[in-house]
């Protein structure tokens, strides 16, 4: 055996020499170490190996001349050695294993890590025990198994083969081949527990070659692939794994073996024999050494994971949907328009759950349409044998570009209205509220769409589809369960939109109805009006205006506030309203009419009225259970003939007023609590406007925002009014377009109007006194007064009735007599008297002579009435102007009526 050096590691070769290394890999002498030593005729040792110092620890030059009996074998065994010694010089070959013991003065080399050639635990402290044999052939006679309660005191075992030989003397001596026998027993242990290890493992396990061939594999691997295990023996890589994994999986094994760094937990993917289904393995790559260090190949340890990859991958979806269902609750809801809510849902879905995404909503639903579109389990009676009802595609996200959303002949753009076939999978799953899975077409992007119907309350609203492009994971079934969650989680706020759109429209409607029909007219002003709702997301506001005529061509302005919003706001503003046109038909003065007001508004919370409010008032149990309506208001009455305004204010904003060639400014108007409080009067401010003023009611909604404090929007309205066009409906515009008007935060309500008096020939007044002739004067100045406004069809009734009220005057009443014809857009006569006695309109007896006045008034007028004044009452009448297609009625034919 040829003894050429090679590398050795430290734990093989302490000492550094090269001895025990050998040049052929894999060779029996890399793990078994071999000693050699001769003995001549005369017994001794006459030559010894290296490596026989290596195993015994002793040098050539303290081995050679001394008998091997009397130096390593124990004193109970020489008598023994002796014998056979002597049978070996006789030329007789032995084989046996035989206890030695190292020389007394080498015996402290020990704690060096060797004892007799043996390596003691030097890891745990412990040597070998030189008192008992730690192998075979206890007994130099070759006995192999040592005697009980025999002592031998040795420090190892040796197994010995003895061949006989002769000197050039023919005398007999002998060579002795020494093999260290615990040395065996660590290979034999070793040997088995690899085998234990290798052919009992659970996981797979090769070995493949420096060319990655397959040497060995346990059974584990071949019961999956396949054959037993020498049937594996020679195959490669590629006989495995499909070609893009198998190179991969090569690449890897080459860096392995070249670096000597392992690989842990490398997933690979691949199929069995006998099975299409995915497998997905976890190995774990290491370089295998030879006993002297060289590599000869690598261990592959594997491990398949699939279940574990499934479950981590179920993990996955889950954590993705309970991600997806967070962020939905976070964004879809956040507003009430039904476009927004469809645009909010993709925005979740889109690129999360799928790659393309829709909504389509019924257009009835969009219309405002109050019969359920489709109910669960039933069929819609807008629907027909040719197709689903009208839906508009409201909504479309896509995170793939230039990609049609289904597949089909054309996709549906945004916006249009169109009709699902009646076999179709969409119209299915409107008609059975059930997630219906769209079959794709071939040459589609397209590979798996879910049509998802919207829920809500019973009630299908909609569709939503999902779809994912080729090379995505098809839908699953946990993908359908989550896409219905968030389909019904968007319906319910569509349905919400829905509800509240219906609630702000009918309140819109409500609030609408309640003010001025076009444009309003009055006396001696020139009126223009703007009304603004907010948005749709804002619920309806309270504010009203409203401009009503007045006896004597008068008229009173009003703009109010009711504090709130929505429908209850809306019916509070047009009960207001309404109070207010009954009140005003009282002629009362507008402090008194936001008086009465504000008793209507501290009883529009309690059923009872304003008594009811009043006891509840008193009581603080039930005062906290009645319903507070607070609103602020402004009343003015205008005189068209003196051109004179008197303003009551209810906690309302102040007006502004424009005079021409002056800057506008605010109205000082005491502002007074707001209506509904109750327990303060209300102050009057009389002003006198020159002709061409303007005059602008307003509510906060002009001059107020978030961003726009009240102060800043004041001043900005009174910059929007300064030098004021001719045309007062340009003047309202260029106010809202000026102001910020478009916050949509509170409704808007403008009421603008420009003073124009009646001309002094447009009225005739004159002064009667307390006497019998006034009568006939009476009649002579409204005679004369008409012929010179050319209204000579009015002259015999308005004569007739003004000599009726001019006779009860004289009669009931108190004072001098004043008679007033004013001439706008009809004919008023008033007449005044100091007396505060309101007349009364009675039906009188046939057999009465008297009483039949008022009845002629009422017959022949238009209108009449009474009011009172600061110094008595005004009783009144109107006339129409004739229009040359019909005239006033026929006194005669009045008179006989009344009999």
């Amino acid at each position: 055996m040829s003894e050429k050096p090679a590398k050795a590691t430290a734990s093989e070769d302490p000492s550094g020499d090269a001895t025990w290394q050998s040049s052929p890999p894999g060779s029996i002498y890399d793990y078994i170490k071999v000693a050699s030593f001769s003995i001549g005729p005369d017994g001794l040792i006459d030559q010894w190996s290296r490596r026989a110092e290596q195993l015994f620890g002793l040098s050539a030059r303290d081995a050679v001349g001394k008998d091997p009996i009397e130096a390593f074998v124990p004193d109970d065994l020489r008598e023994s050695g002796r014998r056979k010694m002597a049978e070996i010089l006789d030329g007789r070959e032995w084989t046996g294993a035989v206890p030695f013991r190292l020389p007394a003065q080498r015996r402290g080399d020990s704690d060096a890590g060797q004892v007799g050639g043996v390596e003691s635990d030097a890891g745990s402290g412990r040597a070998t025990d030189p008192g008992r044999a730690t192998g075979p052939g206890a007994a130099a006679g070759g006995d192999s198994t040592p005697r009980k309660g025999r002592a031998y005191g040795a420090d190892g075992i040796a197994e010995i083969y003895v061949m006989p030989t002769e000197t050039e003397s023919g005398e007999q001596a002998a060579v002795c081949i020494v093999v260290d026998v615990r040395t065996l027993r660590r290979i034999e242990t070793d040997l088995a527990a690899s085998q234990a290890i290798f052919g009992q493992s659970p996981f797979g396990f090769l070995l493949l070659d420096t060319d990655l061939r397959v040497r060995r594999v346990n059974k584990r691997f071949a019961t999956v692939f396949g054959g037993d295990v020498d049937h594996h023996r020679g195959r490669g890589v590629h006989d495995y794994l499909p070609r893009p994994e198998a190179d991969r999986v090569t690449a890897t094994l080459r860096r392995v073996l070249e670096t000597g760094e392992a690989v842990t937990e490398m997933l690979i993917t691949g199929t069995v024999p006998g099975s299409l289904e995915r497998r997905h393995w976890s190995i774990n790559l290491y370089r295998v050494h030879s006993g002297t260090g060289r590599p000869i190949g690598i261990a592959w340890l594997g491990t398949d994971v699939t279940a574990r990859r499934a479950a981590a991958r179920e993990a996955a979806h889950a954590r993705r949907n309970l991600a997806l269902l967070n962020e939905a609750g976070a964004r879809i809801g956040n507003s009430l328009d039904l476009e927004t809510t469809a645009r909010e849902l993709l925005d979740v879905t889109v690129p999360g759950f799928c790659d393309l995404a829709s909504v389509d909503l019924y257009q009835g639903l969009l219309e405002g349409d109050e019969t359920p579109t489709g109910v669960w389990g039933t069929t819609s009676r807008q629907e027909s044998a040719t197709g689903s009802a009208a839906l508009r595609r409201v909504a479309f996200a896509s995170a793939v570009a230039d990609t049609p959303y289904m597949a089909g002949p054309a996709p549906v753009a945004a916006g249009a209205v169109h009709h699902y076939p009646f076999n179709s999978a969409h119209a299915e799953a409107l008609r059975t509220a059930r997630p219906q899975l769209v079959p794709a077409e071939d040459g589609n992007l397209i590979q798996s769409t879910l049509a998802v119907p919207m829920v809500a309350h019973d009630t299908v609203v909609g569709l939503a589809q999902f779809s994912r492009t080729k090379g995505s994971e098809p839908f699953g079934e946990r993908d359908r369960a989550l896409a219905v969650e968030l389909a019904a989680r968007a319906a319910v706020c569509i349905d919400n939109a829905r509800l509240y759109r219906r609630e702000h429209q009918r309140a819109l409607i409500l609030q609408r109805s309640l003010l001025p029909p076009g444009a309003p007219e009055a006396a001696g002003l020139d009126i223009a009006c703007r009304y603004l709702p907010g948005n749709a997301a804002t619920e309806v506001g309270g504010d009203w205006f409203d401009v009503i005529e007045l006896p004597g061509h008068r008229t009173a302005l009003v703009v109010g506030d009711v504090m709130g919003r929505g429908l209850r706001a809306a019916v509070a503003m047009g009960e207001l309203r309404t109070a207010v046109r009954t009140l005003a038909l009282l002629d009362l003065e507008p402090a008194e009419v936001l008086s009465a007001l504000d008793e209507i508004a501290r009883g529009l919370g309690t059923p009872g009225g304003v008594r009811q409010a009043t006891r509840a008032a008193r009581q603080s149990q039930h005062a906290d259970l009645s319903e507070v309506y607070l609103a602020t208001c402004v009343y003015a009455v205008y005189d068209s003939v003196t051109r004179r305004c008197t303003f009551a204010n209810a906690g309302h904003l102040p007006p502004a007023l424009v005079e021409p060639g002056e800057p506008a400014l605010m109205l000082d108007v005491p502002p007074g609590m707001p209506l509904g409080v109750g327990g303060e009067p209300f102050e009057e401010v009389e002003v006198e406007l020159p002709e061409g003023a303007m005059l602008a009611l307003y509510t906060d909604g002009l001059v107020e925002s978030r961003d726009h404090p009240l102060d800043e929007g004041l001043q900005a309205l009174l910059g929007a009014l300064a030098d004021p066009g001719p045309a007062l409906e340009d003047v309202c515009d260029h106010v809202l377009g000026a102001l910020d008007t478009h916050h949509g935060e509170d409704d808007i309500a403008l009421l603008m109007a420009r003073v124009q008096g009646l001309p002094a020939d447009a009225v005739g007044d004159w002064t009667l006194p307390r006497e019998p002739r006034s009568v006939g004067r009476a009649r002579e100045y409204a005679r004369a007064q008409l012929l010179s406004w050319d209204l000579e069809p009015l002259i015999d009734t308005t004569e007739l009735l003004v000599s009726e009220l001019v006779t009860n005057a004289l009669r009931y009443g108190e004072g001098e007599i004043r008679l007033r014809l004013l001439l706008d857009r009809t004919l008023v006569c008033e007449v005044w008297d100091a007396g505060l006695v309101q007349p009364r309109r009675r039906r009188a007896r046939v057999t009465d002579e008297g009483g039949r006045g008022l009845q002629l008034v009422g017959l022949l007028s238009a209108s009449w009435g009474s009011r009172r004044t600061h110094r008595g009452k005004t009783v009144w009448f109107e006339l129409p102007l004739p229009d040359g297609d019909s005239g006033p009625g026929d006194p005669t034919e009045a008179l006989l009526s009344l009999f």
